[in-house]
């Protein structure tokens, strides 16, 4: 008599299968997973500066049209809209189905409308590349962000890097104030909320792609569906549509990129190539629309720079801090001799 033995592999199945669409990294529809993680990361900070500057032109264009500052929370229900319709095409297309509980994303749906409503109304009331700047020191924010949702541990560079950016924010927002006859106290609330919301927004997303191995798709299409809803029933009023979609869609395929680049690489690193893209956005901004200028923006920008800087040497794992201050010492030390030295003719 011959006895067969059936096993069920069921368990198993799902798991290789959630392995395989683990190891699937996509970034607008194209699987990525195959390359190195260099060039993962290299891949997506591209396509996040190919469709983010455009959305940062796009952004002060619209509120560069007569009357229309007023209309920040307008323009981010739009924007919302957009971002659920181009979502559930791309999840009709690709057969999605939602994995991350709904309860999740009335929570990060009502965080995504505090972190771009806010942002969108502060322009209403700050001068554009101050509110860049803003949003250039979110690595502060998403780094407490970190600590407290994911108890993430930082380096004592990353420290010094946030200390630069705050003290390069402080330098920014007083040559605002001095040059900038718009400037406005409830922008700097308005912005400091989007900063709050921020905080929670890029760490909340990571720990949700990790647990529950959710679509780029599904997270757009739910998150932003429910920040539409939540907005729809506050702010409703028809202006300038043509800029909003175009701003909408560089957003969305941005946006991709971005939850690519985090899902790559992490959700500080993601933060650190959004903030350089905003700083190529903030010189396209003076470049193209006419605003006053003060040489200390240069310097307040410059030290924000330095801590971008060093937030991306501590990725580096055999960057010493100590012996970075002692040769940068050495080099200050040397310029000041040369000033010294007499001139020899």
């Amino acid at each position: 008599m011959e006895a067969k033995i059936y096993i069920n592999d069921s368990g198993n199945a799902e798991l290789l299968s959630n392995k395989k669409e683990e190891s699937s990294r996509k970034l607008l529809w194209v699987d990525i997973g195959h390359f190195s993680e260099l060039w993962q990361f290299l891949i997506c900070s591209f396509v996040v500066f190919i469709f983010f500057i455009p959305y940062g032109y796009l952004q002060e264009a619209i509120f560069a049209i007569k009357g229309f500052k007023p209309f920040g929370w307008y323009l981010t229900l739009v924007q919302f809209l957009n971002y659920s319709i181009f979502g559930l095409i791309e999840s009709q297309f690709n057969r999605t189905q939602r994995r991350i509980p709904l309860v999740l994303y009335l929570l990060l749906g009502l965080i995504l409308l505090g972190s771009m409503g806010f942002s969108n109304a502060s322009l209403g009331y700050l001068n554009y590349p101050t509110q860049v700047i803003f949003k250039c020191c979110k690595l502060i924010p998403v780094m407490i962000g970190g600590i407290l949702v994911q108890q993430k541990v930082y380096k004592v560079i990353d420290m010094v890097a946030a200390s630069c950016m705050c003290a390069g924010l402080i330098l920014f927002t007083l040559a605002d104030n001095k040059v900038s006859p718009d400037f406005n106290l409830i922008g700097i609330i308005l912005i400091s909320s989007a900063l709050f919301c921020d905080a929670l927004i890029g760490n909340f997303q990571e720990k949700m792609m990790k647990k529950h191995n959710a679509s780029n798709a599904e997270i757009v299409l739910y998150s932003y569906l429910i920040g539409f809803v939540y907005l729809f029933f506050i702010l409703l009023n028809p202006v300038t549509y043509i800029y909003i979609f175009f701003f909408s869609l560089s957003g969305f395929f941005g946006v991709q990129a971005v939850l690519a680049l985090i899902r790559t690489c992490g959700a500080l690193v993601a933060v650190t190539v959004t903030t350089c893209r905003k700083a190529v956005t903030i010189v396209i901004s003076f470049l193209l629309f006419s605003k006053p200028f003060t040489f200390q923006y240069v310097w307040a920008g410059l030290l924000i720079v330095l801590g971008i800087y060093l937030n991306v040497l501590g990725k580096t794992s055999h960057f010493d801090l100590k012996m970075f201050f002692i040769n940068s010492s050495k080099i200050f030390g040397n310029i000041r001799k040369r000033r010294k030295s007499p001139m020899i003719v």
